[in-house]
C-alpha cells in the first residue's frame, strides 16, 4: 500500500509538472512546422491553382469545398483512431503519430506544387494531390493538439506553454506570409528591380502570378516542407508524455463517443463554435490577402513589408497574453483582441481607396492592428483547449484528448473550408479573372468583401460566442484537482 501511495504521489507531482524551456520550446517547434508545411497551402494554393496552374476561380473553389468537407467526417474517425491506439508508455500515445505521418505529409505537399507542364490545368490532379494532402495532415494535426493536454495539468503552466507554441507558431506565419511569396517571387522568371516599400530597399521580383512561375513555387514549397518536417522531429524528440489514459481505456473508446461528448460537454460546444467562426474570418484573410494586394492595392511587392511589420505582435508581443488575461480575464481578453482586429480591418480597407493606395504608412499600422487581434484571439484559445479535455474527463469519467481534439479540428476544419472555399466563390461570382493582369470594379469588390467586411462581421459574432463560455480559471482548477484525486484513489 506505501509503495503504491508513493507512486501516485509521484504520478501527482508528475502530472501538475512544471515544463522547462526546452520542452516548451520543442512542442512549440510542431506548430511551426505545421504552419511551414500546411501554413503554406492556406495562404497560396487557391491564388496559385486561379493564376499559375490555370485552373477557373470556381474550379479551384470548388475542389477546396470537395476536399475540406471529405476533411470534416475524417478527422472523427482520426480523432477515435488516434485514441484507441494501443501504445507503448515509454514512447508515448501521441508521439509517434509526428514522424510515422510526418513523411508522406512533407512529401505530398511538396507535391501540390509539382511544375510538370502536361499537369498545368488539370483538375483531377489538384484535387487528388490535395485530398490526399489534407487527410495525412490530420494524421498530423489530431496526435500534435492531444499531445498538448498530456504534457501537464497546471493551468499556469499551459497558459506559458500556450505563449511560447504560439510565438513559435507566428515565427512559422513570418517565415510563410511575409517571406513565402517574397521568396517566389525572388525564384520567379523574368525579375524586375521593384521597391519593396522597405525603406527604400529594392529587389529584383518576379512575377509570381504567371505561368512560368511554377518551377520557383515548387523550390521555395520544397524547402519550406523539408524545414517542417526537421521541427517535427525537435517535438518528438524533445517533449515527455505525462497524463495517458490506460491500455483499457484507450480499447474502450468508441466513434459515437464523439457525438456523446459534444452532446454533454458544454464548454466544448462554445470553444468550438468559437474555433469555427475564427478561423473562417481568419483564412478568410489568409486566402483573399495575395489577391488584394495584387489587384485592389496594387503593390505586390510590398507583401513582404507589409506582413513584416504585420508579425511583430505575434511574435514579440506574446507575452502580453497572460498578462493582459489576469487583468481583463478571459472574455475581456478575447473582447479587446477582437476590438483591434476590426480597427485594422478598417484601416486596410481605407488604404485601397483612391489617393491611398501609395501610402504605405496606412498598410503598416492596418496590418499590424489586424494582425496583432488575430494572433492573439485565434492563438490563445489554444489555451483553453486542455482545460475542456479536463472539464470531459471530470463528467463522463474518461479521457479522450484525441477525440477532443478531433472534434476541435472538425470545428478548424470547417472554418478552414469556410474561409478558403467561400471566398473562391465570390471571386467567381464578382467576375474574376485569374488570365488577366487587371481585373473588373465588380471582382474588386468581391474581393474586399472577403478581406473587410465578411471578416469583420464575423469577429463581431465571435465576440458574442465568447461572451457564453462558461468554465472560470477558479472552476478550471477545482476540476484538475478533482481529476487528480479520483485517479489517485483509483490507483491506490
Amino acid at each position: 500500500m506505501a509503495s503504491n501511495v508513493s507512486q501516485t504521489a509521484n504520478s501527482q507531482t508528475d502530472e501538475f509538472a512544471k515544463l522547462s524551456w526546452r520542452e516548451r520550446i520543442s512542442y512549440g517547434a510542431g506548430d511551426l512546422a505545421q504552419n511551414l508545411i500546411f501554413g503554406t497551402i492556406g495562404s497560396m494554393l487557391l491564388f496559385y491553382l486561379t493564376t499559375v496552374y490555370g485552373i477557373s476561380a470556381a474550379a479551384g473553389a470548388t475542389i477546396f469545398l470537395v476536399v475540406r468537407w471529405i476533411n470534416v467526417f475524417w478527422n472523427p474517425w482520426v480523432g477515435a483512431y488516434v485514441d484507441r491506439h494501443k501504445f507503448n508508455s515509454k514512447i508515448g500515445k501521441y508521439r509517434p503519430f509526428l514522424v510515422k505521418f510526418g513523411i508522406p505529409l512533407t512529401i505530398l505537399s511538396a507535391m501540390l506544387f509539382l511544375p510538370i507542364p502536361a499537369l498545368r490545368g488539370n483538375i483531377f490532379y489538384a484535387f487528388v494531390a490535395y485530398m490526399a494532402t489534407a487527410m495525412v495532415y490530420s494524421l498530423v494535426n489530431i496526435p500534435y493538439g492531444a499531445l498538448n493536454a498530456s504534457l501537464t495539468r497546471d493551468n499556469d503552466e499551459v497558459s506559458t506553454l500556450t505563449t511560447v507554441r504560439m510565438t513559435e507558431a507566428n515565427i512559422g506565419n513570418l517565415l510563410v506570409y511575409t517571406f513565402l511569396p517574397l521568396f517566389v517571387q525572388l525564384a520567379s522568371p523574368n525579375p524586375q528591380s521593384k521597391d519593396i516599400g522597405l525603406f527604400g530597399l529594392k529587389l529584383n521580383l518576379g512575377d509570381y502570378s504567371s505561368p512560368h512561375a511554377g518551377g520557383a513555387y515548387f523550390l521555395v514549397m520544397s524547402i519550406y516542407m523539408v524545414i517542417g518536417f526537421v521541427m517535427l522531429l525537435f517535438t518528438y524528440f524533445g517533449v515527455k508524455e505525462r497524463i495517458l489514459p490506460t491500455q483499457e481505456e484507450s480499447a474502450s473508446v468508441k466513434y459515437s463517443d464523439l457525438f456523446g461528448e459534444l452532446k454533454r460537454n458544454k464548454p466544448l460546444q462554445i470553444l468550438g463554435l468559437f474555433f469555427l467562426v475564427g478561423f473562417t474570418f481568419m483564412f478568410f484573410g489568409n486566402t483573399v490577402w495575395p489577391f488584394y494586394m495584387q489587384y485592389n492595392v496594387g503593390h505586390s511587392e510590398w507583401m513582404a513589408s507589409i506582413n513584416l511589420i504585420g508579425s511583430i505582435p505575434g511574435i514579440f508581443l506574446v507575452f502580453l497574453w497572460p498578462i493582459v488575461r489576469k487583468k481583463i480575464g478571459k472574455r475581456g481578453f478575447f473582447y479587446l483582441f477582437l476590438s483591434l482586429f476590426i480597427v485594422g480591418s478598417l484601416i486596410i480597407w481605407a488604404w485601397s481607396l483612391p489617393g491611398f493606395k501609395d501610402h504605405t504608412t496606412l498598410g503598416y499600422i492596418g496590418r499590424f492592428l489586424q494582425q496583432w487581434g488575430l494572433t492573439a484571439a485565434t492563438g490563445y484559445m489554444w489555451s483553453m483547449v486542455p482545460e475542456v479535455v479536463s472539464y470531459g474527463e471530470y463528467s463522463s469519467k474518461k479521457r479522450v484528448a484525441g477525440i477532443i481534439n478531433a472534434i476541435m479540428g472538425l470545428f478548424f476544419k470547417i472554418g478552414l473550408a469556410l474561409g478558403g472555399i467561400i471566398p473562391g466563390y465570390i471571386n467567381a461570382f464578382f467576375k474574376f479573372d485569374g488570365t488577366s493582369q487587371s481585373q473588373p470594379a465588380s471582382a474588386l469588390v468581391g474581393i474586399q468583401w472577403s478581406m473587410v467586411w465578411i471578416p469583420i462581421i464575423l469577429a463581431l459574432v465571435a465576440m458574442f460566442i465568447m461572451s457564453r463560455y462558461p468554465l472560470s480559471d477558479a472552476r478550471v482548477a477545482e476540476i484538475n484537482i478533482a481529476v487528480d484525486k479520483e485517479r489517485k484513489t483509483k490507483q491506490i
